[in-house]
């Protein structure tokens, strides 16, 4: 599926019927019960809870109060429902955010599992500010200042995820190319980043691994970057399931069955052919100290 082929965002109304479906099944409370606490048909709440239509916040407060939720967690989806009446925070950057992203942008921020392979880059989640700028720049040499630091902010505001306090931040797997660590950078700009990457390994729902030169070649060598979203379960069979891949032209998202096992398969690969994170961490710390004393 091509990003130009999806139009708009329903993240927010998704989240918010994910939640207050849950709520109702914890509370063993029937559909038929909630809707007509509401004074709703059981089909209108359906439709709620698949996040297919806004809610009114004092619908969502009477089904709160039904479900018998706390106070804070009443609060949160209250401002979930101010939200699927209002633009995304991204949507505020304008052309920052192209349209072909916007859907990645959406998707990323509510998977509570990423996993990224970058054989060039460091992961744009995990990028210090010197260097994103940098690869900004070096991607896109003729974009304007203003659009570039809007980029950048895009991407800051993005890795705030890693971060958040609610919901819970996403597990963030990350395998990059040993190449990706021996970029030469000019003004500090690689050491920043390898030492932001250190700092990185410190979150514990973060799993940064290094895939070595000496592993040759493996099944991502002609597959480039990926990353592979998956997201709460909607049904108790198989969670859905999004990989995404860029080019310079736009973005593709993959997520038909044979696609994603393709891509499992992809993932296992490199999984098995990195280094563990104690020996990444070693390896980075290595390269570290190289920046250092070469720059001391």
């Amino acid at each position: 599926m091509l990003a130009s082929d999806v139009a708009g965002s329903n993240i927010p109304r998704r989240t918010l019927g994910l939640a207050l479906r849950k709520a109702r099944e914890d509370a063993s409370i029937t559909m038929v019960e909630a809707a007509e606490a509401i004074g709703q048909s059981v089909q209108s709440l359906r439709r709620i809870e698949q996040g297919t239509v806004s809610t009114p916040k004092a619908k969502v407060t009477v089904l709160c109060m039904t479900y018998r939720l706390p106070p804070t967690t009443r609060m949160v989806l209250e401002q979930l429902a101010a939200e699927t009446k209002s633009k995304s925070w991204w949507q505020s950057f304008g052309d920052a955010v192209p349209a072909w992203f916007e859907l990645y942008v959406a998707l990323e921020q509510t998977a509570h599992h990423i996993r990224t392979f970058e054989p060039w880059l460091v992961p744009g989640l995990l990028q210090e500010n010197a260097y994103m700028e940098t690869a900004i720049l070096a991607i896109e040499p003729d974009l304007p200042a203003d659009q570039s630091a809007a980029r950048a902010e895009v991407r800051r505001s993005r890795q705030r995820q890693l971060t958040r306090s609610f919901p819970q931040p996403p597990r963030l797997e990350a395998i990059i190319a040993e190449p990706v660590l021996l970029a030469e950078l000019p003004g500090g700009v690689m050491r920043a980043q390898v030492w932001h990457l250190l700092k990185a390994t410190e979150l514990p729902h973060v799993s940064l691994r290094v895939l070595p030169l000496s592993a040759g070649l493996h099944r991502a060598s002609s597959a480039g970057g990926f990353v592979f979203l998956d997201f709460p379960t909607e049904n108790r069979n198989t969670p859905p399931s999004t990989v995404y891949i860029e080019s310079q032209t736009g973005g593709i998202y993959l997520d038909r069955p044979r696609e994603l096992e393709t891509y499992t398969k992809v993932w296992a690969g490199i999984d098995a052919a990195a280094l563990d994170q104690a020996a990444s961490i070693e390896l980075m710390s290595h390269r570290l100290k190289e920046l250092n004393d070469r720059e001391s």
